[in-house]
């Protein structure tokens, strides 16, 4: 089966998470760099990053590299690449999305332009035809320049991976699922580990947190865009890893998985996101303000999404929120906070100093990632 070098992109600053799940799915990593992992992989491994990665955006098949300072060497390059390998002659083919950094060609909708028309000139060729239908499958790219150093992408997947499916209700500023699940795999939170975020809003954080657990694919239950090219990819791949992703479930996972809310609506919506992710019998969710964070056991760990102040109306509300929350957390017994905020008197609020804090972009807001780990318990003899 043909091998392609494959570019999962990624949250910045999470590069470390998803080189990690990539390896443990069996595959190797040959470059990491800002916003994203390549590694190697054959049609199964596009099915299996797809429906496997907890932490990728997407899954790129890399169709070239090359250097380009002018539009004309972007549109040689570009035609000279064997786009019917991997395009047939009814397909529909764009450019989704073009960016560029450092580089002598900066503007996106021309280099869009330019590659399409290549591959155009390069398709008219392989095809003798002088028309396309674009009437089949879609074949979207992302091409990428940096430095004046072109890579082309094919997008095997769509819609982005951080769209599980799950989160038809949305709170205010949700966490993205993805993001939300490479900040629980940070963190030495265990499924036989208690586990609260009281600022839960849609759930994000504790359905991911379920969702792992019961050892449930993120993408199993979603489509991919190239589920609909059998040119290059069967479907029977897509069918054997859905079964074996299936295979490794256990929805009857023992755990102790909460997220509370002080709008009882939200708390609603959170319980209807869990429900579509199969795991509400995994989490309890309550209508619970801040000031109610309490727990009999020990151990436990607070993983969170607190308001950052982005809303006028909730800037003076937040010294007060951030000081409960440090003095709540300072209550529990030998418990451990993660939290991700952009609020920059976090520390200050909570008279609380984090072990680490990390910087995290939550979409194109610059955040940390803030530790305050805990005891670990005694091991069991």
């Amino acid at each position: 089966m043909k091998r392609y070098e494959l570019i999962a992109p990624c949250h910045f600053g999470l590069e470390a998470m998803l080189k990690r799940e990539i390896i443990d799915l069996g595959y190797d990593v040959t470059e990491v760099c800002d916003g994203r992992v390549t590694f190697i992989g054959d049609a199964e491994a596009v099915c299996r990053a797809n429906i496997f990665l907890r932490t990728a955006e997407r899954v790129l098949i890399k169709i070239a590299t090359f250097r380009a300072e002018t539009f004309e060497e972007l549109f040689q390059g570009t035609k000279a690449i064997g786009w019917d390998e991997f395009i047939p002659p009814n397909g529909r083919f764009f450019v989704t999305k073009a960016a560029s950094i450092k580089s002598k060609l900066f503007s996106p909708s021309d280099i869009q332009s330019i590659v399409k028309k290549a591959m155009v000139e390069r398709l008219k060729k392989s095809y003798n035809i002088e028309w396309f239908k674009e009437d089949g499958a879609s074949f979207p790219l992302r091409v990428f320049i940096l430095k004046d150093e072109v890579t082309i992408g094919l997008d095997t997947t769509g819609e982005s991976l951080h769209k599980r499916g799950y989160r038809k209700l949305a709170a205010k500023a949700p966490i993205a699922e993805n993001l939300a699940a490479a900040l629980l795999m940070l963190t030495p939170w265990k499924k036989e580990r208690i586990l609260v975020d009281p600022f839960c809003g849609s759930g994000t954080f504790p359905i991911e947190a379920a969702l792992i657990a019961a050892g449930i694919a993120p993408g199993v239950s979603r489509s991919f865009t190239a589920e609909t090219w059998p040119n290059l990819i069967p479907p029977s791949e897509w069918r054997d890893i859905r079964d074996e992703a299936l295979e490794n479930e256990n929805p009857d996972v023992q755990v102790d998985i909460q997220g509370y809310d002080l709008d009882e609506k939200i708390v609603a919506a959170a319980r209807e996101n869990a429900r579509l992710a199969g795991v509400e019998n995994l989490i309890h969710f309550q209508k619970r303000g801040i000031d109610e964070l309490s727990h009999a056991k020990k151990y436990g760990f607070i993983i969170t999404n607190p308001p950052y102040g982005e809303r006028i109306e909730e800037k003076e509300n937040l010294p007060y929120l951030y000081k409960t929350l440090g003095e709540r957390f300072k209550a529990l017994d030998d418990w451990s906070l993660y939290m991700i905020t952009a609020y920059e008197q976090a520390e200050h609020d909570m008279k609380c100093k984090a072990d680490k804090n990390r910087k995290i972009y939550n979409g194109m807001m610059k955040a940390y990632f803030y530790q305050f780990p805990g005891p670990k318990p005694p091991k069991r003899l």
